[in-house]
């Protein structure tokens, strides 16, 4: 169908005044349905290795698979209702995740609670449970970023000046990462930064050359000062290979359980023992019980997903370059998450604490998934009349 002006400003018209009402018609399930598929799949095989205790957490099951299943509810509540708010408040609500996650940051800081071994970068909130900040913080400095771009694109701003914002923001909730220590977390933001600076126009080599140069500057310091012990080990034994047979257990396990998944899923009962299985290894719990086939399925959707979310982005950038550079950051760090997370379950990345999207157990991980996903929903919505999707 072809829009004419006249038709869009009508429809939009429409959309603003009855948005409620017509919202399972404009609903994007194209960008909805896969993260529903990668939901009931990370569901299923949760509850084996939660009922078999594969993996850390092992007790009180059902009672952890049921914590789960509610996360993944109301951060479906959260997403479907982040869709109803217009554009101006959605600005609102970025700014007030942004600050919201400082202040949580800040809190990790202080209040002493450590329930990970090796970092601390959870907070403890009566009646929900632990949470960790970083996750709210991706998306709040996507949301507030996003419109600094798009102001140094109109002109607006100075490329000078709006990278210095532009840093700032991200600089403050990146030296709260990088310091708990979460190296993961910390090259999640790193990562959309990049991502969203070459959509706005500085070049690949550009970037490289300034990455390459970063990491040259700051490594010796960071490998002295900012990484502990357990990253260090992890770090070279992706470099060394078996050069330390302790440091190298979980990747050995991890492919021992990816291998034994062969084509269609491992039927022989016994299954490989992988530290964390239910949650940063629950791609090799994919591998075990589903094989090669359920590992693909994972990948392409996670693929369908992404990509059809950067067209949105493209499409609506000419319309709403701020929302399109909100998009942009956001796919960029579950990009970031998906391919690591899979790359070092297979070998070919450093270990890092960093969560499957929509799979990996654990409640605050769900739930910001859910609000990052009712973001993109939302801008999404706001524009379905315009697009051709």
């Amino acid at each position: 169908m072809k829009w004419t002006d006249e038709a869009i400003q009508r429809t939009g018209k429409d959309l603003k005044q009855s948005r409620a009402d017509i919202f399972f018609q404009v609903l994007d399930y194209r960008m909805l349905v896969p993260v529903l598929a990668l939901v009931i799949i990370g569901l299923v095989v949760l509850n084996t290795v939660l009922a078999k205790g594969y993996g850390a957490v092992i007790f009180d099951y059902p009672m952890n698979f049921y914590k789960q299943i509610a996360a993944v509810l109301l951060g479906l509540v959260a997403a479907f209702t982040l869709c109803l708010f217009e554009p101006p408040t959605m600005r609102l609500i970025g700014g007030a995740v942004y600050v919201i996650s400082l202040i949580l940051l800040l809190i990790v800081k202080v209040d002493g609670y450590r329930p990970v071994a090796g970092a601390d970068s959870w907070i403890r909130i009566p009646l929900f449970g632990s949470f960790q900040p970083s996750e709210l913080s991706k998306i709040g400095v996507a949301m507030v970023a996003g419109p600094d771009f798009a102001a140094m694109k109109r002109g607006e701003l100075s490329a000078g000046q709006g990278f210095l914002r532009i840093g700032l923001l991200y600089g403050l909730p990146f030296l709260f990462i990088v310091t708990e220590p979460d190296l993961g977390t910390s090259l999640v933001l790193i990562f959309m930064f990049l991502c969203t600076t070459f959509v706005w126009g500085v070049r690949w080599r550009t970037i490289i050359l300034a990455v390459t140069g970063t990491v040259f500057a700051v490594l010796p310091a960071s490998w002295q000062f900012i990484l502990n012990a357990a990253q260090k080990e992890r770090i070279m034994t992706f470099l060394f290979r078996g050069y330390d047979k302790s440091a190298s257990y979980h990747i050995e396990q991890s492919l021992a359980a990816v291998t034994s998944g062969g084509l269609a899923g491992n039927r022989t009962g016994v299954s490989v023992s992988v530290p964390v299985k239910e949650s940063d290894f629950i791609f090799t719990a994919i591998s075990e019980q589903l094989g090669l086939i359920g590992t693909s399925l994972v990948i392409l959707l996670a693929i369908y997903f992404i990509f059809h979310t950067l067209r949105v982005a493209g499409k609506i950038s000419d319309r709403s370059p701020d929302e399109s550079y909100i998009m942009v950051a956001l796919i960029a760090g579950v990009a970031f998450h998906f391919i690591e997370n899979i790359g070092m379950t297979v070998g070919l990345l450093p270990i890092t604490g960093i969560p499957l999207p929509f799979i990996s157990y654990g409640g605050s991980a769900m739930i910001s998934n859910f609000l990052l996903l009712g973001v993109l929903l939302n801008y999404s919505l706001n524009h379905k009349a315009n697009l051709s999707l």
